[in-house]
């Protein structure tokens, strides 16, 4: 990664923003030391790393992206391996199992073999399995990617509750709607670079101004008005059959025909990181 500085301050979101293959989960490697970089300095919990990756990794939790539990255990069993990897004491587990299971919802299920859950319950128990330990911080690789709508919404509130309870969350994402719920600060990735960081409403601010101005036709005019607003030095986005204008705000009614609409990260999104999927 390059020019990417993240400082995650106690029981805050900090999201991690970028199309597939801009380096988020490359990112997550590296804070794992499951990857090593070849320049610039990385810190954990105080740990610096790789040199001290096992004691930063006992004070994380890591939900990946890819599902990996055993789908051979029952959810309690599968919580019950990461104690004993987490060294929890043994007087300690029964404790740390039930407190686990009560803050993703699934004491009912504690007994249920894991091919028996949904996804979204699969996603919940491997927070869970992340949580079991107390970590002082949580790295969530795409924690919804592929889920309906419902469990996203469902997830968030657990993530909200954990922030609330003073955990850190570092949580990489393509979702913008994800990143502008969750995320304190945001940081914008592309093809491995840093791009932009702060706050949403900041970057939204920022880089895509106040209002928005959504223009529909079709291509020919479409790419007309794109030529106009490249001689007036106008900021612009085309998406499909319409094309934005940002910072409409500043246009002084120059502008053409549209609605329009508060800016958002999604315009800060493809402004920095392009329009055309890779």
């Amino acid at each position: 990664m390059n020019g990417l500085d993240l400082d995650v301050p106690l029981g805050t979101c900090v999201g991690l923003l970028g199309p597939n293959g801009a380096g988020k989960t490359t990112t997550m490697r590296l804070l794992t030391a499951q990857s090593i970089a070849d320049a610039g300095e990385l810190e954990v919990l105080g740990h610096p790393l790789p040199g001290d990756s096992k004691r930063a990794r006992a004070d994380m939790g890591v939900v990946p992206q890819v599902d990996n539990l055993d789908t051979r255990l029952t959810v309690e069993q599968n919580l019950m391996v990461f104690t004993r990897l987490y060294r929890i004491p043994r007087r300690e587990r029964s404790d740390a199992i039930d407190r686990a299971l009560d803050i993703a919802k699934l004491t009912q299920r504690r007994t249920a073999k894991v091919d028996e859950l949904s996804g979204g319950m699969r996603r919940r128990l491997l927070i869970a399995r992340a949580l079991v330990h107390r970590p002082r911080l949580l790295l969530l690789d795409e924690p919804t990617v592929g889920l309906d709508p419902q469990v996203r919404q469902e997830l968030w509130a657990l993530l909200d509750l954990l922030r609330s309870e003073g955990t850190s969350i570092l949580m990489s994402t393509h979702y913008i709607e994800e990143a502008q719920r969750l995320a304190d600060t945001v940081t914008v990735i592309s093809a491995g670079r840093a791009v932009a960081s702060g706050p949403p409403a900041e970057l939204v601010a920022e880089h895509a101004g106040r209002e928005a101005l959504e223009v529909y036709g079709p291509p020919p005019r479409l790419r007309e008005l794109e030529n106009e607003a490249l001689s007036n030095g106008w900021r612009t986005r085309r998406t499909g059959t319409s094309m934005t204008f940002l910072q409409a705000e500043t246009l002084d009614g120059r502008a053409p025909e549209g609605v329009r609409r508060p800016a958002n990260l999604e315009d800060v999104f493809v402004l920095l990181t392009g329009e055309e999927v890779v």
